[in-house]
C-alpha cells in the first residue's frame, strides 16, 4: 500500500504531537505529586525550547514578592533606551532614600547615601534583592504604574500585575497581593527575555547578563541541578510570615541555559505556605530536579 507525502507527513506531525502530549501530561503529573502533600498552594509552569509549556495551579494569583524586580528591569532597560541613556546613567542616593526598616545592603553600605550608575542599583536589585534600590529605580521610571503599563503594551504580559511599592508593601502588607502574577506570565516573561532579540538592546543584554549571577535562593531552583555546566538566571521572591505565621510567597522564577545552548524557563511560586522556610526552599529545589531531569521528555 503507498502512501503519499502528504498524508506520511501529516502523520509524522500527528505521532509527534501525541509524543509530546504524553510527555507533558506525564511531567505534570510527577510535578504534582511532589507538591501533594506541601502545606500550601504551590504554582508552577514550564516553558521548554521549543515553546511547550507544562502548568499546574496556573489558574491562582501569587504575589510576586520580589520577581518583581525582573519586571522593573525589563522596563529600566526601556526606559534608558528612550532617553538615549546607557546604564552607567548616574543617580543620586540621598541618605533619606535608604529607608531604615527594609532589607537593604545598599544602605548598608552607603549610610549617608552615594551616587551610583543605573547598573549598579540594578546589580543590588537583581543580585541582592535591595529593596531601597528597587524604589529609587521607581522613583526614576514614574512607579509601579509605569512598569506594569510598559510590560502589557510591549511584552504582551496581561496576566500580572504591578501597582506597589516595597515601601508600600512594607508599609501595608495586604499590598504584597497587589503586585502578582500567574507562573506561566512570570516564565514567559523570563523566557523571551532569554529567547528573542539578544543582541540588539545592550541595556537589555546588561540584565540577561545581571541575572545570571544572582546571588539570592541559592537553595531553591539552582538546588536542583546537579550539572555544572548549566547556566541559570533567576529572580527571587521572599515574603515575611503574615499574621497567621504563613509565609505570604516565596518564589523563584528561572532561565536555564544548557551546555547545547538550548533552555528552559521554570516559575515555581509557593503562596499562603505553613511550611518553615528550609521546607519551602527545598519544595522549590525538588520541582527544579524533575523537570531537569526531565527535560529530555518535554
Amino acid at each position: 500500500m503507498k502512501m503519499n507525502k502528504q498524508f506520511v507527513t501529516l502523520l509524522t506531525i500527528c505521532l509527534f504531537s501525541i509524543g509530546t502530549v504524553q510527555a507533558d501530561d506525564g511531567l505534570e503529573q510527577t510535578l504534582r505529586q511532589a507538591i501533594a502533600n506541601v502545606k500550601a498552594t504551590v504554582g508552577i509552569a514550564v516553558i521548554t525550547s521549543e515553546g511547550d509549556t507544562v502548568t499546574v495551579n496556573n489558574e491562582e494569583r501569587y504575589p510576586l514578592m520580589s520577581v518583581m524586580k525582573l519586571h522593573q528591569a525589563l522596563h529600566v532597560a526601556h526606559y534608558l533606551n528612550q532617553h538615549g541613556w546607557n546604564m552607567d546613567h548616574q543617580i543620586k542616593v540621598e541618605k533619606t532614600d535608604l529607608k531604615p526598616d527594609t532589607y537593604s545592603p545598599l544602605r548598608d553600605s552607603y549610610p549617608e547615601g552615594i551616587t551610583l550608575s543605573v547598573g549598579e542599583l540594578l546589580s543590588y536589585t537583581l543580585q541582592q534583592s535591595d529593596n531601597n534600590a528597587c524604589d529609587l529605580l521607581f522613583k526614576l521610571t514614574g512607579g509601579p504604574q509605569a512598569t506594569d503599563t510598559y510590560l502589557r503594551r510591549h511584552w504582551q504580559a496581561s496576566r500580572f500585575a504591578i501597582t506597589a511599592t516595597e515601601e508600600d508593601m512594607h508599609r501595608d502588607l495586604s499590598l504584597c497581593q497587589a503586585n502578582y502574577s500567574t507562573p506561566l506570565e512570570a516564565a514567559r516573561l523570563i523566557h523571551r527575555l532569554y529567547t528573542e532579540n539578544t543582541e540588539e538592546d545592550v541595556n537589555l543584554a546588561f540584565v540577561r547578563q545581571t541575572l545570571f549571577d544572582c546571588r539570592t535562593g541559592l537553595q531553591r531552583i539552582p538546588a536542583g541541578i546537579d550539572d555544572r555546566s548549566v547556566k541559570l538566571a533567576h529572580k527571587t521572591g521572599t515574603s515575611d510570615r503574615n499574621s497567621s505565621g504563613r509565609w505570604t510567597g516565596i518564589n523563584d522564577v528561572a532561565y536555564v541555559q544548557l551546555p547545547d545552548g538550548s533552555g528552559y524557563s521554570l516559575a515555581v511560586f509557593i503562596k499562603d505556605s505553613s511550611e518553615d522556610y528550609a521546607e519551602n526552599e527545598r519544595v522549590i529545589a525538588r520541582i527544579s530536579s524533575i523537570v531537569f531531569h526531565s527535560r529530555s521528555a518535554l
